[in-house]
């Protein structure tokens, strides 16, 4: 099987969302090490966390970190780096990039300036708990993770309870 090229020539780097196993190291896919293997760098929440599975499967790419607290000098790091050519892959700790941590504002930097971001399929807690619980053919109401207990929170699945399937996370650090 041949991987499918862009049509579109560009001196601009791609940025790759790569999703990582929840919890399984055999989840990641072929084409996930494929790319982390290939890419000129690796944006990792937390390279604690992606240097375990990075040797797990003796990939060797750089790692960058790329968090909540250093999300706005680094994004512009990263931002550099793919006009100048670069590819780049961001990861997460556990599935896939940019839903609930700061990877969606290094999308969205990336989209303004005209980056191809490249999202690979995988790991999707939200999913995977749907199918689950038979949920797969019925609508339901996905909502990131909740960090906090302000009453905002609150709020907002007051505002979604009428729906009849729900899927929340919630961080085990509330407290």
């Amino acid at each position: 099987m041949h991987s499918q090229q862009s049509f579109q020539a560009s001196d601009k780097g791609k940025l790759y969302l790569v999703p990582t196993p929840i919890g399984n190291l055999e989840d990641m896919t072929f084409r996930a090490i494929k790319i982390l293997k290939e890419v000129d760098a690796i944006a990792a929440e937390d390279t604690r966390n992606t240097i375990k599975l990075l040797n797990h499967f003796e990939i060797k790419t750089p790692m960058i970190s790329y968090h909540e607290h250093n999300k706005h000098t680094r994004g512009e790091e990263l931002i550099d780096r793919l006009l100048k050519g670069e590819n780049i892959a961001q990861v997460s700790d556990a599935g896939m990039p940019s839903i609930s941590d700061p990877g969606h504002e290094l999308v969205q930097a990336a989209i303004a300036v005209g980056i191809t971001v490249v999202p690979l399929p995988g790991a999707n807690a939200a999913l995977t708990a749907s199918f689950h619980r038979g949920l797969h053919r019925n609508p339901f109401c996905f909502m990131a993770l909740f960090h906090d207990q302000k009453k905002s929170e609150y709020a907002k699945l007051n505002n979604w309870r009428k729906n009849q399937k729900h899927c929340y996370f919630m961080s085990r650090h509330i407290g």
